[in-house]
């Protein structure tokens, strides 16, 4: 089972008079960090933003929310997809419980060929899924990982009220205000590429 006993939240569990400030995203509220650099991906066409990857401390994590069915359990379908789709292309991978639950520790190609670690996470909460993509330093236990493991558990999910199908993207977009370089930093990515892909981190 998804452990969301901290996070990461849904809109309806939080308190917004609590003094943190977040940056609107759409479908995602984040909480910025020292350290932590938040890269978008959008998609040129609709201008959404489609991915968002937090890097810092030599590792990153690659979020990306999704509708979900009410009676939940979408990471059970999602992960044996991974699975299927990683031993497919000759990579490696395992099946570890980790600090969200379920997760897989895989050995995937990057852009040059060269396999490199990467670990799937995913968060099952109410109508949505989060899948987090932990590479680089963080695809290990260790500094990096506590740290942008953090960052996700300090997400917010608004998944709005709208029926979707599952596994369909929740809207995210550029923040309306300017953003603080000293805790998020919003470049804009393009062109876009949609799906699980692994890129590599520099």
């Amino acid at each position: 089972m998804t452990d969301r006993s901290k996070g990461p939240w849904d809109e309806s569990e939080i308190d917004f008079n609590d003094g943190v400030e977040r940056v609107n995203l759409g479908g995602l509220l984040v909480t910025g960090m020292p350290g932590v650099d938040v890269q978008v991906q959008v998609d040129q066409a609709s201008g959404n933003v489609v991915q968002l990857t937090f890097a810092g401390f030599d590792g990153a994590v690659q979020i990306q929310p999704y509708a979900a069915p009410k009676s939940g359990g979408y990471w059970d379908v999602v992960r044996g997809e991974i699975l299927s789709g990683i031993n497919g292309s000759g990579g490696l991978v395992e099946v570890v419980d980790g600090p969200f639950g379920p997760e897989l520790h895989a050995q995937v190609a990057d852009e040059g060929g060269h396999m490199v670690p990467a670990r799937f996470a995913g968060i099952d909460g109410p109508r949505w899924f989060l899948r987090a993509v932990f590479l680089g330093a963080a695809a290990r236990q260790g500094n990096a990982a506590a740290a942008l493991e953090n960052v996700v558990r300090a997400l917010v999910v608004v998944r709005g009220r709208e029926a979707m199908a599952a596994g369909s993207p929740i809207a995210m977009r550029l923040p309306d205000a300017p953003v603080a370089p000293a805790t998020v930093s919003v470049p804009v990515l393009d062109p876009f590429e949609r799906g699980p892909e692994i890129t590599e981190i520099r």
